[in-house]
């Protein structure tokens, strides 16, 4: 199985939503552990990398494309 892309800042979207309803995190730390922040709510949560590899969907908007945007 291929391994997720995905770096600091990208905006994803889980298999489960947050309690608030909202099922799109940002990345807002990357390590062994990955700190994921709710774009709705703003609540932050910390997970081991195993398993939010696991219960990640897709990254909807990447960090590196919102740059690009920005020089033009």
């Amino acid at each position: 199985m291929e391994r997720k892309v995905f770096q600091l800042g990208d905006i994803v979207q889980m298999k489960k939503p947050h309690p608030c309803g909202n099922n799109e995190m940002e990345i807002i730390r990357m390590g062994m552990d990955i700190r994921i922040k709710c774009t709705k709510c703003q609540h932050s949560v910390l997970i081991p990398r195993a398993k939010f590899e696991k219960n990640m969907k897709k990254v909807i908007r990447s960090a590196a494309s919102a740059e690009g945007e920005g020089e033009q």
